[in-house]
């Protein structure tokens, strides 16, 4: 849930709160670039996601991102993705045996 806050001095303010990914957390006033903002919220629609969880989404990517270096961005996106996915359906890794 995003709610925009117009302070005195002409200042905007964006309210973020989300709770689908990581649980339930308090929103708190940040102030983001425009143009940023209208991102975030054309791929939330595209992504079926909030403004906010979208903002979060990007901010987890980035800072995983940053922590592997070494690896692809898109590959660190794929590794998240599927650490949210039900395991319920997976298909436990079996190595395969050596012949002898």
């Amino acid at each position: 849930m995003v709610f925009a806050i117009f302070s005195p001095l002409g200042l905007e303010y964006y309210y973020f709160c989300s709770n689908r990914y990581w649980g339930t957390k308090m929103g708190m006033p940040v102030r983001i670039d425009d143009e940023l903002y209208e991102q975030a919220k054309i791929e939330a629609q595209v992504e079926h996601r909030t403004i906010a969880g979208q903002i979060e989404y990007w901010a987890t990517v980035g800072r995983a991102a940053l922590d592997n270096p070494d690896l692809p961005v898109s590959f660190v996106a794929d590794a998240l993705a599927s650490m949210r996915e039900s395991r319920e359906q997976s298909t436990p890794f079996v190595p395969r045996t050596r012949s002898t």
